[in-house]
């Protein structure tokens, strides 16, 4: 029977992202040099030597088990609030590695595409996927050209960051030409900052179209509201980065207040 994911964030993560599958790549890159049938070849018989080996965390995992405790809260009946979706182009043989660690870990994850050398970008529309983890920049940018989801590219996050608390997950949009359409953007450009101060001013009741990531933002605002917390309190924390500073960050506001949409933090 299928499961209603309207209500649900999906996120596709590729097991790159997930694990750290580095020495593994290094195998294949080195082979490939000289071949690359002998590249295949090497590569699925380190995989196979190496399927029950434990893996460290991907750059993704942390956010990923964060996501995943979210779902604690999901009423008897419901669907889950969170879905998390492997994606890889290993084979199913050769990823049998990435299936132990899962179980391994006791992660709730029970749906993956393994496609077996093809682009996993292929496969987004197919499982509902919102939002897009990757450590590969040119599936991203498919990603963003194609405009199947929303997409993330992953990386080492920096020594000196701040510890977020438990349970908490915080999701920073830069929200120019990204939640909001370009059209102001390209008031900007024509007229400079005067021209485009004056127009978000004018207009500042009148809400902006969607960007490319507004319908991640919504999806995240419905996940809140499925959280048994008020949303000032809830542990889903967005936050918006934004080069509209005053008068034009009324706009801003406004529009999420129009679409309905509670965030955090506004940094402008």
């Amino acid at each position: 029977m299928a499961i209603d994911l309207s209500g649900t964030l999906v996120v596709g993560i590729t097991a790159t992202a997930l694990f750290d599958l580095s020495e593994a790549d290094t195998v294949f890159r080195e082979k490939y040099k000289e071949d690359r049938g002998t590249a295949i070849a090497e590569y699925r018989k380190y995989m196979l030597k190496e399927e029950n080996n434990a893996l460290s965390d991907g750059t993704g995992m942390p956010l990923v088990e964060a996501l995943l405790k979210l779902n604690k809260y999901q009423l008897d009946g419901d669907s889950p609030l969170i879905d998390v979706v492997v994606m890889s182009r290993n084979s199913p043989e050769t990823g049998i590695r990435v299936f132990n660690n899962i179980r391994q870990r006791k992660l709730s994850i029970s749906r993956h595409a393994f496609t077996g050398g093809e682009s996993v970008v292929d496969y987004l529309d197919a499982y509902n996927v919102d939002l897009f983890l990757t450590t590969n920049v040119k599936d991203a940018q498919r990603v963003i050209d194609e405009g199947n989801c929303a997409v993330a590219i992953l990386k080492n996050p920096p020594t000196n960051s701040e510890k977020i608390p438990e349970g908490q997950v915080r999701i920073a949009f830069d929200g120019d030409a990204v939640l909001f359409d370009e059209s102001s953007e390209l008031v900007y450009k024509m007229e400079g900052l005067k021209g485009f101060q004056k127009n978000e001013d004018e207009k500042q009741d009148i809400p902006m179209q969607d960007g490319p990531y507004a319908a991640l933002l919504k999806k995240l605002s419905r996940l809140q509201e499925r959280l048994p917390f008020s949303v000032e309190f809830s542990p889903v924390r967005i936050s918006i980065v934004t080069a509209r500073s005053a008068p034009a960050e009324m706009r801003v506001i406004k529009t999420l207040r129009h679409w309905g949409v509670y965030v955090d933090e506004v940094f402008s």
